[in-house]
């Protein structure tokens, strides 16, 4: 399952498989609707509004979209034996890794969802 991401930085998200029944049924309570979000380009962030909406009930801590995104590359770089790779080629710092990627072209999305384990379904 593939999440396409509209705006500023478009691109398509591989969705991990723990999140993919929840994702189907927002999908399919949106029907032909946008599960998030909107088509007007000059509309606000909608991350932050929701995280304020869904904030603050039953003493729960408020939702951290940092810590989301830290989650999903942690699972994403788990999925993919990030670690694996840079302790055999001898990386410790991310930033070298990002110098090694610098000149290389992602594969797409095909090869994106392959590697987190999943198949596109036409």
């Amino acid at each position: 399952m593939i999440v396409s991401v509209r705006g500023a930085r478009p691109r398509t998200v591989p969705v991990l498989a723990r999140y993919h029944s929840r994702l189907l049924a927002a999908a399919r309570s949106a029907g032909n609707a946008l599960v998030c979000g909107g088509t007007d380009p000059g509309r606000r962030n909608l991350t932050n509004p929701l995280i304020a909406a869904l904030d603050g009930g039953s003493g729960l801590p408020r939702l951290d979209t940092s810590r989301l995104r830290a989650t999903w590359l942690a699972d994403c770089a788990e999925l993919l034996g990030l670690a694996t790779f840079m302790t055999a080629a001898g990386i410790s710092c991310s930033q070298r890794l990002g110098d090694l990627v610098a000149g290389l072209e992602p594969a797409g999305e095909a090869a994106a969802v392959r590697l987190l384990g999943a198949a596109r379904r036409p």
